[in-house]
């Protein structure tokens, strides 16, 4: 009997459950709210400016409608300027999350390279990743050239946040494992590591948005046929601001796609955290 009721599953009691939900409907209630807040403004300010290219949300809606269901001006669909520059971005963004992690991990294990080769890493850190554009549309060719960029806007936020997270991992734990006989490998794989893992993914968040915004800089200035970056360009160049302002849209919404992917994982990882980052 007693084996029999343990294999009983438990489930949650009514009010919590209906506190959770509360809460869900609670927080799309407040983002609707932010949405109309938003447009009110838009309106007010459409009062006040006449500007014949000034865009409108009604606007701005027909154009979006317009390029899902037909395209741009040149026929290419919107399917096709997402999946152009949303492989790009993938593509550098995991390149330079592998990369930061593991020269993040490796450099804030072993200061002294850090200290070494300080005077070129803070250096390119600070050069913006839109100013080597020119210099990857000469050197490089097709995908290549936007990976690039992708990775060099991407890598420093994430290798930034590993870096300087080591330092404050508690050093009681590190000792505890010293103390029951645990090796080098064994401290950095069960403290060192989980202790880094919620900072890498606050870089990773960083690092995402930085991957954007290079891509859209940069297929504005390597003139690519597809890709979100230059639709944006092909209808500012034609004063078609509501469909410039459709693809901003575009960009933002699966830029906070990105964003809840990173934020399902860490809750995933960290269940036991009773806070997790907005």
């Amino acid at each position: 009997m007693e084996s029999q009721a343990s294999e009983v599953p438990v489930q949650p009691p009514p009010i919590a459950s209906t506190k959770v939900a509360f809460a869900n409907l609670r927080k799309v209630f407040y983002n609707l709210l932010s949405i109309a807040i938003f447009v009110v403004i838009w309106k007010i300010i459409l009062s006040f400016v006449h500007a014949t290219y000034f865009p409108t949300p009604e606007g701005m809606v027909k154009a979006a409608v317009e390029l899902i269901l037909k395209g741009d001006l040149e026929g290419y669909s919107l399917a096709a300027h997402v999946w152009a520059s949303f492989t790009k971005v993938l593509f550098g963004f995991g390149v330079a999350l592998l990369m930061g992690v593991s020269l993040g991990m490796i450099m804030g294990l072993y200061p002294i390279i850090y200290s070494a080769s300080k005077i070129l890493i803070e250096p390119l850190r600070f050069i913006p990743p839109v100013g080597w554009v020119p210099m990857a549309i000469v050197l490089l060719s097709g995908f290549s050239r936007f990976a690039f960029i992708i990775w060099l806007g991407a890598f420093f936020p994430i290798f930034i946040s590993v870096l300087t997270s080591i330092p404050k991992v508690d050093p009681v734990a590190k000792d505890v494992v010293k103390v029951y006989g645990g090796k080098r490998w064994q401290i950095i794989k069960k403290i060192v590591i989980p202790s880094v893992m919620p900072e890498i993914l606050a870089g990773a968040r960083i690092s995402i948005g930085a991957a954007w915004m290079c891509i859209v800089a940069a297929e504005m200035i390597a003139g690519e046929s597809t890709g979100l970056g230059r639709l944006i360009l092909k209808y500012a160049d034609l004063l078609m601001t509501n469909e410039v302002v459709a693809g901003m849209v575009f960009i933002g919404i699966i830029g906070l796609g990105c964003n809840e992917v990173i934020l399902r994982i860490e809750k995933y990882l960290f269940k036991w955290r009773t806070r997790i980052t907005l």
